[in-house]
């Protein structure tokens, strides 16, 4: 039997690609067990408690850890001393070299890019709060930013 420390757990939301939200408890080491999974398109299977869940990450849009109740914690420690400049500017590069950008086109009129530091399958409009689905037919498309993933609404959009 699979045993985890269920005193000390945090609560991860998620979002099916059918807009459906779920929310379920896990611990450290079952959310970084979850991120693997996701990361590498595997079904992820865990007890929590006397039951058992399972989630396909292909099915899942987004998911979001909420970090105030865990008492995880990574610690990243510089190698050598470099100057507190350069680590900034080493960790904005780092940052800004896994952005994935999105090219946001709504049927109320808005388009712009945005970007994110994890790919998805869905975004929320800014002006108008409403779902827009990636195509992935249409693919990256040119922007000022670079090239950026295709999202919109004013069409049905395969999210096979």
């Amino acid at each position: 039997m699979f045993y985890e420390d269920n005193e000390n757990l945090t609560i991860m939301t998620y979002t099916l690609n059918s807009g459906i939200k779920g929310t379920v408890p896990l611990s450290n080491k079952q959310i970084q067990e979850w991120i693997e999974c996701y990361r590498t398109d595997a079904k992820f299977i865990t007890a929590i408690g006397k039951e058992f869940f399972g989630l396909n990450p292909e099915l899942v849009a987004d998911f979001k850890v909420h970090n105030r109740f865990s008492n995880y914690a990574e610690v990243l420690k510089p190698v050598g001393n470099p100057p507190a400049e350069a680590n900034t500017d080493q960790l904005s590069k780092a940052y800004e070299e896994n952005r994935v950008y999105f090219k946001v086109d709504c049927k109320c009129g808005t388009t712009y890019t945005t970007f994110s530091q994890y790919y998805t399958t869905k975004w929320y409009c800014s002006k108008c709060n409403e779902i827009v689905f990636l195509d992935k037919k249409k693919g990256k498309v040119p922007t000022e930013k670079g090239d950026a993933w295709y999202m919109t609404n004013k069409y049905y959009v395969s999210r096979d």
